[in-house]
């Protein structure tokens, strides 16, 4: 997934790459200041951002998507769903469908 989204232009960075976890609240942070969307599997980034009122820049979240798929439909959402993503909504897509949550929702 990394390399499709660089090679689509996009700056990526990815936490696995870090030389440790700094748990989820500060990934949340770290994206949120360095003005990125956040793409995961995890929801618990959603619930921070729904429950806690954390901060952040856009959430996707990609469902039930094979390792192959995953790269693909993070470009189709961060393309479709641009303007929806620069208003920090969180959208969740599994094959089925996607859902977004507006900022304030």
């Amino acid at each position: 997934m990394i390399e499709e989204l660089a090679k689509a232009g996009h700056d990526v960075t990815w936490a696995g790459n870090w030389p440790s976890d700094p748990g989820d609240e500060q990934i949340l942070e770290i994206a949120y200041n360095e003005e990125r969307v956040l793409i995961t599997l995890d929801k618990d980034f959603g619930e921070l951002a729904i429950l806690q009122g954390k901060s952040h820049r856009g959430i996707i979240r990609i469902v039930n998507f094979s390792v192959r798929a995953q790269g693909q439909i993070s470009l189709f959402i961060l393309k479709k769903y641009h303007d929806q993503l620069q208003n920090r909504a969180i959208i969740t897509v599994d094959p089925n469908k996607v859902r977004i949550r507006e900022e304030g929702a």
